[in-house]
This record gives C-alpha cells, sequence and structure tokens, in this order.
C-alpha cells in the first residue's frame, strides 16, 4: 500500500471523524431541547382535568421555544450536512471554526429554555440572548462556508459560483428573521413577534428560488 494511499486514507477518516462528532452534537443539542419540557407535577389530591389543562397551558411557550428551536438547529444541520458534502480535504482552522459553530449549537437549549421561561413576562433580557445566539450560530455557518469555498484552501470540490452564493444568504436567513423578531418584540408587539419566525421557511424559498435557478432543459431536435 503506498503512503499516498495510506495518507489519503487516514485523511478520509479524520473528516469522518469530525462529521460523526459534529451529528452527536446536533443529536444532544436537540435532545436537552426537549429535557426543558418536563411532565407538569400536581399534588394527588389535586388532580384533575381542570388542573391539568392549566398546568399544560403554561407550558405552551415552552413547547413553543421548543419547536421553533427545534427547527432552527434542524435548518443547520442541513446546512452543516450539505456544506461538508463538498468537503474533501481539512485543516487545523477548519476544526476550530466548527468548533465554534458547534458551541452556538450547544447554547441553544440554554437559550431557547431561558427565552421559553421568560417571554411571557415580557422581559428584554431572554429574547436578546436568544437572538445572539441565533446569530452567533448563523455567522459561524456562514464563517465555514466562505472558509472552504475558497478555492486556494483547497478544501472542497464542486462548489459553484451559484451555490456559492446561495449557501451564503440561506445561512444569514434564520438571523436576519430572529433579528427581525427582537425588534418586533422590544419595540411594537411582543404578541406579534412570535410569528415572525414562521417568515423563515418562505425567505428560504425565496432565497433558494433566485440563487440556485434550475439549469435550462436543452432544447429537443
Amino acid at each position: 500500500m503506498s503512503q499516498s494511499f495510506q495518507n489519503e486514507l487516514k485523511k478520509e477518516f479524520q473528516l469522518e471523524r469530525m462529521i460523526l462528532f459534529s451529528d452527536a452534537v446536533f443529536a444532544i443539542a436537540i435532545t436537552l431541547l426537549a429535557i426543558e419540557i418536563r411532565v407538569p407535577e400536581v399534588a394527588k389530591e389535586l388532580v384533575s382535568d381542570h388542573v391539568l389543562k392549566d398546568k399544560m397551558l403554561e407550558l405552551v411557550p415552552k413547547f413553543i421555544g421548543f419547536i421553533v428551536s427545534f427547527f432552527v438547529i434542524a435548518i443547520y444541520w442541513v446546512v452543516h450536512h450539505r456544506t461538508f458534502g463538498f468537503v474533501v480535504n481539512y485543516n487545523q482552522r477548519l476544526l476550530w471554526l466548527n468548533l465554534f459553530f458547534l458551541l452556538a449549537v450547544v447554547l441553544m437549549p440554554f437559550s431557547s429554555g431561558f427565552y421559553s421561561e421568560y417571554v411571557i413576562r415580557q422581559v428584554k433580557l431572554p429574547v436578546i440572548v436568544y437572538v445572539c445566539n441565533i446569530v452567533f450560530l448563523g455567522t459561524m455557518s456562514l464563517v465555514i462556508w466562505n472558509y472552504i469555498a475558497n478555492p486556494k484552501r483547497q478544501l472542497s470540490e464542486g462548489i459553484t459560483p451559484e451555490m456559492t452564493r446561495y449557501f451564503r444568504f440561506r445561512a444569514v436567513v434564520p438571523p436576519f428573521a430572529f433579528l427581525l423578531t427582537a425588534i418586533v418584540y422590544l419595540y411594537i408587539k411582543p404578541g406579534v413577534a412570535v410569528w415572525v419566525p414562521l417568515l423563515i421557511p418562505i425567505l428560504l424559498r425565496i432565497v433558494k428560488m433566485i440563487y440556485l435557478k434550475p439549469a435550462p432543459k436543452s432544447k429537443r431536435k
């Protein structure tokens, strides 16, 4: 077995380790999100449908926070999966950039729980913390993409200019939506702000239509 072939196998193994580790971090973060939602505790002598309904209603903000955060993490897992699908080489800087990205991922359960716990009391700090976490996540995703897409670094293959533009804009859609959420929450109407993240799939679709147009079909002779 030649030395170059051994080096290639080692490189593929190290890349596989990095991707598997990243997937594990995503899975743990989503699990920790669910742990924040706990079964309501009611004294035995007070258990009734009415009491349980009231307790479940108290959990609505936590369920909303969980669902929103779940899909934010899911979006960035898909982005991470697609990004590293182009990667054929790595270096120490890419490893560290990926670790900082994962740091933003593992902070999501805390910021989501903090936001869900206090959002109905209309205080500002939990919203700011949550939005900053998502901006950090989006920023690191963008930094990683720009880093691996640079042909001078020879870390990736098969990336077209159209893909580069698409992934750049896609990475900033969730942070943009949540910055808009924070503005609406802090300065306009908190009740309306909770619906702003619903713009994310619409914005992602628009970005895809603009920057990732399908190749025109060749005309039949």
